[in-house]
């Protein structure tokens, strides 16, 4: 995986959309989500306090909170009263009761007070349902929680306080999606300046993002992906077996007397698997692989474990995947190469699980094995990012570069990694000093796409944009038709000029070179939901979400799409009117 995918900002998003989420506009919504989606443990931690002593309050009709120095029933002649203040005075005084703890009582007030209330006084009415609500939560009755809310914002359908109860029921009685909902209509409402309910938001999209990820992996259909990716997913090896064994055959780079060249490939078995590979027909090696291994005296097992394994790993079959991996690992004659391989594509295939421990017991078997293989630290590097040892990414990176200086990927994404710890320390002495060394890359790497892009995302941090643009250009001169430098440089756009219709016509373009591009898809959807156009922000996502390899990347994707969703719902119902990027 390149880190320039998941490492745009600390936060993990472009940072034109971090500019719209701080702008707290209505339409920077889902741009809030994204970035809480991104780091969520360190807005959690901002916010612990705040939510740990917020205490249960019921309000009085004018919408203020009780408080014990509230007017008791007892001081009032009831006997003069309209039945507005006869109601009134049942829910003073059934505020009192929920204040003492005595909830039970609390609740007969208050249906003293909602039976004795002029329909017409619907704020009142309202207020008296959701301080019963508040009554009821108390009691863990989520059922009559929800149907006092809803009954309150029947009567008032922007009453803050009881979309935000509804919501906490609707979580604890699983309609995640109500729940995501009511919490969107709060953000709206609050234009997505309170932190708390910002908090209780990515909790419930991040949950339902999994549930429907989940449901979406066991329903998909598996899906090759384009030659770009597979090409780049092979780039960021530099020690894979059968790779590199087939491109030096290309190349005319081979060791005849080492690897005498094997020519029968009309069986349709490994040998013209390796023929396909070399020549990009991706669709038909898993089934050449399928009939070496159908032979029990194949002399190629191994190789063709390893290789139909890498192909299930790129068309996001897993669980095959995992199998063949396994099998490989447990061969007590696979050759050491093949193994080490093995355990470091396993490995990251636990962390795409999410399974973090058996990930990093495949790559630490992988480094005592064969403690001289960069692939391993480098790919170890990338897995202590995504957990936030930035330390031991930092190691694993030096370690690989180490090993294998001549290896374009590590060399970057090292400096790329040493370059974001430097800036979020301030160090600027260093982050010049790493400055130089992107140069050395890009001089030393000429013909490296990564070089230039991770560059152009570090100009992008120090403001240089237009040199940044500068260095996205050079990489389309290296390879012209790369579509993931295209979405890139249609993000710069919109963070140096706010020019949406460039920016629209880089990622058409990417769309156009590779129609199976899901950074495309993903980020022209974030585009078109911050626009405004809601709708065809949902239908861009709903291209992307099948293109996802993993069903980490998937739940992030459903999670973006339930935002707009929801969003979507809320704009409809109440009829607010969401300004697009332009006009911010």
């Amino acid at each position: 995986m390149a880190l320039s995918k998941y490492m745009l900002d600390e936060t993990g998003a472009p940072k034109w959309k971090i500019a719209l989420a701080v702008g707290g506009t209505v339409a920077a919504g889902v741009a809030v989500y994204y970035c809480l989606f991104r780091d969520t443990k360190k807005k959690a931690v901002q916010t612990k306090t705040v939510l740990k002593k917020a205490p249960a309050e019921v309000e009085n009709s004018s919408g203020g909170v009780s408080s014990p120095g509230s007017e008791s029933a007892n001081s009032v002649d009831v006997a003069n009263l309209t039945p507005l203040e006869k109601a009134q005075s049942c829910k003073n005084k059934g505020n009192k009761y929920f204040k003492g703890g005595k909830y039970g009582e609390a609740i007969k007030c208050y249906d003293e007070a909602i039976e004795t209330c002029p329909e017409e006084n619907k704020v009142d009415l309202s207020t008296f349902y959701q301080n019963r609500a508040a009554a009821y939560e108390q009691q863990k009755n989520w059922e009559c929680v929800l149907r006092d809310c809803t009954k309150a914002l029947e009567l008032n359908e922007r009453y803050t306080k009881a979309l935000q109860r509804r919501a906490k029921a609707c979580e604890v009685l699983r309609d995640l999606e109500q729940a995501l909902e009511d919490l969107t209509a709060v953000c709206i409402l609050e234009s997505f300046q309170n932190q708390a309910t910002l908090v209780n938001v990515d909790r419930v999209l991040k949950e339902l993002g999994r549930i429907h990820a989940k449901e979406a992996m066991e329903k998909r259909d598996p899906v090759m992906p384009s030659k770009h990716f597979i090409k780049t997913f092979f780039e960021s090896f530099a020690e894979d077996p059968i790779f590199n064994s087939v491109y030096k055959e290309k190349e005319g780079d081979v060791d005849e007397a080492e690897h005498p060249p094997e020519k029968n490939t009309v069986n349709n078995g490994y040998l013209k698997a390796r023929q396909h590979l070399q020549e990009g027909n991706y669709g038909e090696i898993i089934k050449c692989c399928q009939n070496e291994l159908a032979n029990p005296l194949t002399p190629h097992k191994v190789e063709a474990l390893l290789l139909r394994a890498t192909l299930y790993q790129l068309r996001g079959e897993s669980a095959k995947a995992m199998d063949d991996l396994t099998v490989l690992i447990n061969l007590e004659d696979c050759p050491l190469k093949m193994s080490v391989n093995a355990l470091v594509k396993r490995g990251s295939l636990y962390m795409q699980h999410e399974k973090v421990d058996d990930s990093l017991r495949d790559f630490d078997r992988a480094a005592l094995m064969d403690p001289l293989n960069s692939d391993v630290f480098h790919h170890r590097g990338q897995i202590h990012l995504l957990i936030g040892k930035v330390d031991s990414a930092m190691s694993d990176f030096k370690k690989a570069v180490d090993l294998n200086s001549n290896f374009p990927i590590a060399f970057v994404q090292r400096c790329y990694t040493d370059y974001r710890y430097a800036f979020q320390l301030g160090d600027k002495a260093k982050v010049e000093e790493i400055m130089k060394k992107f140069d050395e890359a890009i001089q030393n790497f000429p013909k490296c796409v990564e070089c230039y892009v991770l560059y152009a995302q570090v100009l992008c941090d120090q403001s240089e944009h237009e040199r940044a643009d500068g260095y996205y250009i050079k990489a389309l001169e290296v390879e012209p038709d790369n579509p993931t430098t295209l979405v890139h440089r249609a993000l710069l756009t919109l963070q140096w000029k706010g020019d949406l219709a460039q920016a629209r016509n880089f990622i058409t373009k990417a769309l156009e070179i590779d129609e199976k591009c899901e950074l495309a898809y993903e980020n022209l959807a974030t585009i078109e939901v911050q626009t405004g156009n809601l709708k065809r922000g949902v239908e861009l996502f709903d291209k992307a979400i099948p293109l996802a390899k993993t069903e980490m990347e998937m739940a992030h994707l459903f999670s973006l799409r339930d935002a707009a969703v929801a969003q979507l719902k809320i704009v409809e119902k109440m009829g607010i009117n969401i300004p697009n990027l332009g006009s911010l």
